[in-house]
């Protein structure tokens, strides 16, 4: 149980990477990513089940969930269209376009295909026990994606696109075009989280239509979670590292939730009002800690 925790949490780790980017980085709140992530599974399959090598495949994946966080950009730079509706645009027509792909099918299974998972345990299989092979696989995953987000943040380009997130007028007065910096950061939040769709695609063994549903919330949730208890901290090295912990006890409350739901007669379609009801608690936890004032006696 606990290495599935904590598998899980990675994989959804690199998603939430990619929340992190648009939602607290940019400031720009993007659903594009209930279509994205199922994207990357549909994308990952499909070249699998054509004969694709595995990595490819993970970089075709990445290149379709870029493609798709560009287009949500576009609606709203060039269209006028406020962010929020333009990745619901983007989320609607991904749910076609991803049934497409699939075949026309809302289910495609893999489990008879050479994936990167069966290829990574096949070769490390006597080295390391096997129930933790794909344990040790997604931390060092995670860890790439993560120390290659923070090199990335830490360059020119990188550290524009925070500051265009805190002060967009600030970025403008320096003859930056804030359009350019948008399309770059939500292409590039929704190229992580078709890498984890894809991920989890392999992981699960099928590709589905609805794999995205709520993944934004639960995105959110493990966002807020990593900023709830980890430090506060302005060091893009630890807000990553924030977001990547709030995945795993994010996903370590779900399998609780799956596993000792019966007790309270819980069924996995509760498991959405669990999601809600966290982020509310989170949210009236984080106000209770931002309105806290010293006391002080009256003289």
């Amino acid at each position: 149980m606990i290495e599935g925790i904590f598998v899980e949490g990675l994989i959804y780790g690199i998603m939430v990477l990619g929340v992190f980017i648009s939602f607290r980085i940019l400031d720009f709140p993007d659903l594009t990513v209930d279509g994205s992530f199922p994207l990357g599974a549909a994308l990952m399959v499909q070249c699998l089940l054509s004969g694709m090598n595995g990595w490819v495949a993970l970089l075709v994946a990445f290149a379709g969930g870029v493609l798709a966080g560009v287009v949500t950009a576009l609606i709203h730079n060039h269209l006028r269209v406020p962010n929020l509706l333009a990745g619901i645009l983007t989320m609607t027509m991904l749910y076609s376009i991803n049934i497409r792909i699939l075949g026309n099918r809302a289910n495609v299974p893999i489990l008879d295909q050479p994936t990167i998972l069966k290829q990574v345990t096949e070769k490390f299989t006597g080295i390391i026990p096997d129930e933790y092979i794909l344990l040790v696989f997604f931390l060092v995953v995670a860890l790439v994606v993560k120390v290659l987000l923070d090199l990335f943040f830490r360059t020119d380009l990188g550290m524009t696109l925070g500051a265009m997130g805190n002060n967009e007028q600030m970025v403008i007065s320096q003859g930056v075009n804030p359009k350019t910096l948008k399309t770059i950061g939500v292409g590039l939040s929704n190229g992580l989280v078709a890498i984890s769709g894809a991920f989890a695609a392999q992981y699960l063994g099928f590709a589905d239509v609805g794999l995205g549903q709520g993944i934004i919330v639960s995105g959110l949730a493990s966002v807020m979670i990593g900023e709830f208890l980890m430090l506060k901290s302005n060091r893009i090295g630890v807000l990553t590292f924030c977001a990547l912990a709030g995945s795993i006890c994010f996903y370590a409350v779900m399998y609780v939730g799956r596993f000792y739901g019966y007790v309270i007669h819980m069924t996995p379609s509760d498991l959405n009002l669990i999601k809600g009801v966290l982020i509310i608690v989170l949210l009236i936890m984080t106000q209770a800690k931002k309105l806290k004032v010293p006391f002080k006696v009256a003289k």
